[in-house]
């Protein structure tokens, strides 16, 4: 019944002829809604999430017969295609979510600094940049502080960019010796 009604069905889908113009119509017809259901339950994609599938499955394929390219010779089989596919990329966005929650993580300090080892450094970092010349402490400011990139600062400032990465460079080595021997970091 499966395999024919789904013949007869998609054909006069891709016509638009069945009783009248079907443009309307869901283009998955029950058998193959559960069909769908089953790929993606079987294919490991939480219940919660299998009508999110399902209507995936369908924009699909109403974006290829909308395209010109009409509907699938098999649609039953073509759905069973689609939502597999749709299952594996489910596990692989879960699994990237996955490796970038540890990745953020892995970044989160272990322990934060308590309010006095916190006052201590800022203090240090302002006294370190108070003893920097000015275009020094301009580029780490620009840099560190406004998040700007080294083009940008030395377009704003109108030097080459290879200034810039020195200025950096000399003012970060002063600024982390000076750190060190006041013995805040």
């Amino acid at each position: 019944m499966l395999r024919g009604g789904a013949r007869r069905d998609q054909g006069a889908y891709a016509a638009g002829t069945d009783r009248g113009d079907r443009t309307g119509d869901d283009p998955l017809d029950a058998a193959q809604e559960r069909r769908v259901r089953a790929v993606l339950a079987l294919g490991g994609v939480p219940q919660s999430d299998l009508p999110d599938g399902v209507q995936q499955v369908r924009l699909r394929l109403l974006e290829r017969t909308a395209s010109g390219r009409g509907a699938p010779r098999d649609v039953s089989a073509w759905v069973a295609v689609v939502a597999s596919n749709l299952a594996m990329d489910w596990h692989r966005a879960k699994r990237r979510q996955e490796r970038l929650g540890e990745r953020l993580a892995a970044l989160r300090e272990p322990a934060h600094p308590s309010g006095e080892e916190t006052s201590l450094l800022s203090l240090a970092v302002a006294q370190g940049l108070d003893d920097l010349p000015a275009a020094q402490r301009q580029v780490l400011v620009l840099r560190f502080f406004a998040d700007l990139p080294v083009r940008a600062i030395a377009e704003e400032l109108g030097i080459p960019e290879g200034t810039v990465k020195s200025r950096l460079h000399t003012a970060v080595r002063a600024l982390r010796d000076r750190l060190h021997e006041d013995e805040v970091v």
